[in-house]
């Protein structure tokens, strides 16, 4: 009975350990897109974009800064932070550039929640959501924090 025991906490340990070696994939989405441009690799990601503003104003974001509701950031799920991203609303064909700072969004249908400051450029204020392309344009460092 305690040789059973002991094999059935082996085999627990054994697949505890495993599942952590299951790769994750970093950037992720309904329809993502790879391509070789002259040499370098560029990441894009189709979706919905949404935007949040006042309420979250002044508070700190997931990367430690405080969230400027005016400043061109982005909160998205899986890039590192400091990630440059372009953002075209794919209705008005308007583009903006935004740093990632930030986790979100928190809603399944959405890619990339935008700052007031890049919502606006975009064309995104009145609809509150919009169709977007996302082209990634420099990998951040995940592990620098950008104070403020």
């Amino acid at each position: 009975m305690m040789a059973a025991a002991t094999r059935n906490g082996q085999i627990c340990l054994l697949l505890v350990g495993l599942s952590g070696c299951i790769p994750s994939p970093r950037f992720t989405s309904a329809r993502p897109h790879e391509e070789e441009s002259g040499g370098q690799l560029s990441l894009n990601e189709e979706g919905m974009a949404s935007y949040y503003a006042e309420e979250f104003n002044g508070r700190k974001t997931s990367n430690g800064e405080v969230y400027d509701m005016n400043r061109f950031t982005a909160a998205q799920r899986t890039l590192p932070f400091n990630t440059k991203v372009r953002v075209t609303n794919t209705h008005s064909g308007k583009a903006v550039v935004v740093r990632i700072n930030d986790r979100g969004p928190f809603k399944d249908d959405r890619i990339i929640d935008l700052s007031l400051a890049a919502a606006k450029e975009i064309e995104l204020i009145g609809s509150g959501t919009a169709p977007v392309r996302l082209e990634v344009l420099e990998i951040g460092d995940s592990g620098s924090v950008k104070r403020q």
